[in-house]
């Protein structure tokens, strides 16, 4: 096995991927949740594909997530050597910068591998709205 290296760390941090597209939201104080059961990605150290669940709860804001092109973004990291602590926390920043949402929180739910499991969860919450809370 290779030795582990800071190429590894970041592999597939900035890649070019398919931009995210939107539409405009029409309503207000609601919650979205898609489900990727599906999701697919290579560990860069191992060369292994990673396997795992990947969901997105976001409440919008302006926009909306079109469906279609979040799906041809997800199929890009299916090549894509990246750690999914990373990959999950790299959905949520494209994710966040696409739809501006109010807050967002994605989850990675990866298969057993060397028999342990992990689950990554990241979180946004607009500043606009955090400041409005308090």
């Amino acid at each position: 096995m290779a030795e582990y290296t800071d190429k590894h760390a970041r592999a597939g941090i900035d890649a070019p991927l398919p931009k995210i597209e939107c539409f405009k939201n029409q309503y207000k104080d609601y919650e979205i949740t898609i489900s990727i059961p599906e999701f697919t990605s290579i560990c860069p150290r191992s060369g292994l594909p990673d396997f795992g669940t990947i969901t997105i709860r976001y409440i919008p804001d302006q926009w909306c997530v079109e469906l279609k092109s979040l799906k041809m973004y997800i199929l890009a990291y299916r090549n894509l050597g990246i750690f999914y602590e990373n990959a999950v926390n790299r959905i949520l920043r494209d994710f966040v910068k696409a739809a501006k949402p109010v807050q967002a929180v994605v989850t990675g739910e990866f298969n057993v591998r060397g028999g342990m499991k992990s689950t990554i969860e990241a979180s946004y919450l607009s500043k606009v709205h955090a400041r409005k809370r308090k």
